[in-house]
């Protein structure tokens, strides 16, 4: 009933969204008379304010056209490999080079935002590398004949795309799904699969969600699994060609994003409104850039949501050396011929300090010179994967590791 009701808001605010966007094309197009008024500006700066937080923001586009590589620059085509039921494998082809550099798998949450968010991350990687994401679709996009999507299913698509790659990729993880990685990575290696990665990168993620406990972590222990059904699952509306898949609903995903710090969220929208009246035109696509990417956000397959509050921050399966996945006990000190690089962020609010470093003391397999931890000073989760220290610090030393066991 909550979706429907969120679908009927959002019918409701059509009209008012209607007027609003007449009125910013009448007081603030500089061919319109009344952009001249003394206050014009201020009007159509409130009216632009009132479409942008009633709008729905559709999937962003990755806008990567072109990359410098090898000293010139060359092209770049977005297209796609492999097309599953929930996700697609996206590969950023260099135009007219042969060998585009090690191959990278970018390995993109599926927890609310949609693979975009990790722009800057392939940016930097399409520097040096043959890049690839996976690329998650909208649970309320997919019929629900497709069938279920869970942790395991997960799990099945990582090793899938890896068996693609037949043993030449680097696996990069950013935040949650660095645990269906190390399952993935774990089950491969436990059936001596050629396709194993060269290394895995994991960066931000909840490998041991005990060290460190963030706000996220606490949350999901103090509330059980039912409360999470009854109060976070609902059936997609019947205007969506997934109608009646159980999914965790995006906008309550980012209801609660913006709940973590509603006074940024409310200062930022504020300054919106003065840099508009101002014509403060830089301040003003920063900020339609940053929450058009933010406000984004997609329905999330019930089970998978549920499977992961459980395995992954409740149960706490994986570090305690527990968990059963695709039919198999999960061991990662399977794993022996892949370098492990973890990164981790001083500031992190999401991932707790050494949660991700808990991946060393599981893979115990993996000879001790092909293990690296990095911790960045001053920086949050966000910043792990995209922002300038990520482009300066961060990222040479990925390429570096990269390159060590290319």
């Amino acid at each position: 009933m909550l979706y429907e009701l969120h679908e009927m808001q959002h019918s409701y605010f059509a009209p008012i969204r209607a007027v609003a966007q007449t009125v910013v094309s009448m007081y603030g197009h500089p061919i319109s008379p009344l952009s001249y008024s003394p206050i014009s500006r201020a009007i159509a700066a409130g009216s632009e304010l009132i479409l942008r937080t009633t709008q729905r923001y559709d999937k962003p586009a990755f806008n990567i056209s072109t990359t410098e590589f090898q000293g010139h620059t060359v092209t770049i085509e977005e297209e796609v490999v492999m097309d599953k039921a929930f996700c697609q494998l996206r590969h950023f082809r260099k135009v007219g080079v042969k060998k585009e550099g090690p191959v990278v798998l970018i390995v993109a949450p599926l927890s609310g935002h949609y693979a975009t968010l990790l722009r800057d991350t392939v940016r930097g990687f399409l520097q040096h590398h043959d890049v690839y994401i996976t690329d998650w679709k909208d649970a309320k996009m997919v019929p629900l004949s497709l069938g279920e999507f869970g942790f395991d299913d997960y799990v099945k698509y990582v090793m899938e795309f890896l068996e693609h790659f037949q043993g030449k990729a680097h696996v990069v993880s950013v935040c949650q799904p660095t645990v269906p990685v190390l399952v993935a990575v774990s089950l491969m290696a436990a059936k001596s699969s050629a396709s194993l990665p060269r290394s895995m990168v994991m960066m931000g993620g909840p490998i041991d969600a005990r060290k460190s406990p963030t706000a996220v972590n606490i949350f999901a222990t103090e509330h059980t699994l039912d409360w999470f059904v009854g109060h976070l699952i609902y059936p997609v509306p019947s205007k969506y060609p997934g109608y009646s898949r159980r999914v965790y609903p995006g906008f309550l995903q980012h209801t609660g994003f913006v709940a973590m710090n509603p006074g940024r969220h409310i200062s930022s929208h504020r300054d919106f409104f003065y840099h508009l009246i101002q014509g403060n035109g830089d301040s003003v696509h920063h900020h339609k850039t940053f929450y058009d990417e933010y406000n984004a956000v997609m329905d999330l397959p019930a089970k998978y949501y549920i499977e992961t509050i459980s395995r992954v921050f409740q149960l706490q399966s994986l570090p305690k050396g527990e968990l059963e996945s695709c039919g198999q006990h999960v061991d990662p000190s399977r794993i022996k011929t892949t370098a492990l690089l973890t990164v981790e962020g001083e500031l992190d609010d999401i991932s707790g300090g050494g949660q991700t470093e808990a991946a060393h003391e599981l893979c115990t397999g993996i000879p001790k010179d092909h293990h690296l931890h990095i911790t960045v000073p001053d920086v949050g989760h966000y910043g792990i994967f995209s922002g300038r220290r990520y482009r300066e610090i961060i990222y040479p030393q990925l390429a570096q590791f990269i390159a060590k066991y290319d």
